[in-house]
């Protein structure tokens, strides 16, 4: 029966090149036959105007094929994308790593596709869309890919900007001709996969004013309108929508049952996803025995799929420039640094900017060990990277999903730092500490605006009174949220300023430190802090030993 269906499908898609090459040979046959029973001189003249009748008929088959395309076959709403047979996207659920829970709700849709009859027995409907949200570089597409591997489907994919066009109606046409190919691949093959990737670009709210509802709108209609219609055929056709978008940000409409209704939250791997994603990356490039992927999963956090990827490719050059013949911890802690850092520059600074800089980055450096409950020192540097003269980079010692008030207060004492530094030391500051007080600032903001950490006690999210850009508070009120914000910022200064002094030795060590070595990774820094007597804080706590740390 499926091969029947296969061949009318064939012959459907088919049928006008193989009449015309039937034709062709058919003409083929006659001519010769024909010319053959000519006199000679008749059939001389025949042959010498045969080329220009050649060139004079290809020359028409391209103007006529052209206005053809164009006017008849819909022009620029053509839709120029060819499916992909399941097997040949070859993409297995056990390729999907880090992101667990995702696939087994994915892995449910599977075994509804292949046990279809079943569910029909019981008077159950199979899903018709699926949407998997989550940030970037998280999955989706390979997931997608997976689900269609895993059924044998044919996978069509398509990017939702793909639809848009400046020409009211193109995109409206690309999704029938999307959903026409979807059911007669399913009709073909027992259903069919079909993905749209960056939903948001055509899956907004929908806007209707007086000057009409929009290409935008049009073509979300047409998407619906094709969802709709999914639930009267009996060919398994999936839609499969990927954003990074907010679910708020979608129209409701394509969120409704029959829709999109079943959704799937992927997030970014745990600590035992990226343990799992190292070894399968590393296992693809040769690398040292000594490599501990667990002491990696931790310096990875809040690193996505496609992040420890990456850091794995990037240590695979470097070691290549380095002419080693093995990857090893020193080169992905490298490519860490460059990927999330950036790469190092070759600047001419002056003694005073140069010793000003260690002054300032010992600020940030000592404040964020001493001080911050979550995050540890990675590395601390004055060699120029990106638009910065140093860098600090801190990194958080295990997983959290939310931050309280103690850790919004020591990233303010942190950005601070740098300016009391350069303060105390030189009784002068730079336009170094720019980004760092916007930093500051807006958490400050934050904290007393939205989240109620105002020492006045106000409590709630005052953002959200507000028509258009004006703010519908009493002038009163604004003070009073001002008044806090700066008291917040002015006692994170006042901690970090009475830290810095009691740690004057530390302070100066550490400049000199920097100034000698230009950086100072991770053992350098704690053997410091040990020989000082200062113990890690958030060890000391009972938290587990940091990233970088030798005991990870």
């Amino acid at each position: 029966m499926n091969k029947w269906r296969r061949f009318k499908l064939f012959w459907m898609d088919h049928w006008v090149k193989t009449s015309i090459i039937f034709a062709a040979c058919l003409l083929v046959i006659l001519s010769i036959w024909g010319m053959a029973s000519l006199e000679s001189y008749y059939r001389n003249i025949t042959l010498a105007q045969l080329p220009l009748q050649i060139l004079m008929v290809i020359l028409n088959s391209v103007i006529f094929v052209y206005l053809y395309m164009v006017i008849f076959r819909g022009g620029f709403s053509k839709l120029d994308k060819k499916n992909i047979k399941g097997t040949a996207v070859n993409v297995k659920f056990s390729d999907v790593i880090g992101i667990d829970e995702a696939k087994d709700e994915c892995w449910e849709v599977v075994q509804l596709i292949k046990d279809h009859a079943r569910l029909k027995k019981i008077g159950g409907k199979i899903l018709r869309g699926i949407l998997m949200m989550g940030p970037p570089g998280c999955g989706k597409t390979y997931l997608a890919k997976a689900i269609a591997t895993e059924a044998g489907l044919p996978f069509l994919s398509m990017a939702a900007s793909e639809f848009n066009e400046i020409f009211v109606g193109v995109g409206a046409s690309r999704v029938r001709q999307l959903f026409k190919k979807a059911q007669r691949l399913s009709y073909g093959f027992g259903g069919c996969i079909v993905f749209i990737d960056e939903l948001d670009a055509m899956g907004q709210r929908r806007t209707f004013n007086q000057f009409g509802s929009g290409e935008g709108n049009t073509t979300q209609n047409q998407l619906l309108v094709a969802m709709d219609g999914l639930s009267d055929k009996s060919e398994n056709i999936i839609v499969i929508g990927a954003t990074n978008a907010a679910e708020d940000i979608l129209d409701p409409a394509l969120l409704r049952p029959g829709r999109f209704d079943r959704k799937v939250y992927i997030k970014k791997p745990s600590l035992e996803g990226r343990e799992a994603l190292f070894r399968y990356y590393l296992g693809k490039i040769k690398y040292e025995a000594a490599i501990d992927c667990k002491r990696l999963a931790r310096k990875a956090v809040d690193k996505s799929p496609a992040d420890i990827e990456n850091i794995v490719k990037e240590s695979a050059l470097i070691a290549t420039r380095n002419k080693k013949d093995v990857v090893g911890l020193k080169e992905i802690s490298e490519a860490i640094e460059r990927i999330e850092l950036g790469m190092k520059q070759k600047l001419t600074i002056n003694a005073r900017e140069r010793e000003m800089t260690a002054y300032h980055e010992s600020g940030h450096l000592i404040v964020t060990y001493l001080s911050h409950p979550r995050d540890d020192v990675f590395k601390a540097s004055i060699i120029p990277r990106k638009s910065s003269l140093g860098v600090v980079h801190p990194t958080s010692i295990e997983e959290w999903h939310g931050r309280d008030r103690e850790t919004l207060f020591a990233d303010i004492k942190i950005c601070l730092a740098g300016y009391v530094a350069e303060k105390i030391k030189f009784n002068t500051t730079t336009t170094g500490v720019t980004a760092d007080f916007k930093q500051a600032m807006n958490l400050a903001h934050f904290m007393v605006w939205v989240l109620g950490m105002g020492a006045s006690g106000l409590i709630g999210d005052y953002t959200v009174y507000k028509e258009g850009n004006a703010l519908l508070l009493s002038e009163d009120v604004k003070m009073r949220l001002n008044q806090d914000v700066d008291k917040l910022l002015r006692d994170c200064m006042a901690e970090v300023e009475a830290l810095l002094r009691k740690e004057k030795d530390l302070f100066e060590r550490f400049a000199n430190e920097l100034l000698a070595k230009q950086e100072l990774d991770y053992d350098e820094i704690e053997a410091i802090f040990n020989e000082y007597g200062k113990a890690n804080p958030r060890r000391f706590s009972g938290m587990p030993p940091a990233n970088g740390s030798p005991k990870a």
